[in-house]
């Protein structure tokens, strides 16, 4: 079986969120034990995310909420907030994605 390799870009954007979520948590005066009690979380779990680790999209959305930042972490990944979904937002989009079968 083949090790797959953390790509670079997601290795520096999990180090900046990491970054992002320390801030905000000092921004707002929390102790890690405070956000892990409210996030329902271990504080390791805070401490890895903070420091750039992996964790479970559930615990990093539940740390967010904590933090107060849910909602704009949310609205960051929705299509339509971007050129390309404004300018498709009309369409209506497909069940399904297929590659058309080569000849």
């Amino acid at each position: 079986m083949a090790v797959s390799r953390t790509p670079v870009a997601v290795s520096r954007s999990m180090r900046k969120l990491g970054e992002d979520l320390n801030a905000w948590r000092r921004l707002r005066r929390l102790t890690v034990d405070e956000v892990a009690d409210r996030a329902g979380v271990s504080r390791t779990t805070v401490m890895r995310l903070e420091a750039g680790g992996g964790s479970t999209v559930e615990n990093l959305l539940r740390v967010a909420r904590a933090l107060g930042v849910l909602e704009g972490l949310t609205n960051s990944v929705d299509p339509y907030n971007t050129d390309v979904g404004r300018l498709r937002a009309d369409e209506v989009l497909p069940e399904r994605v297929r590659r058309p079968r080569m000849p």
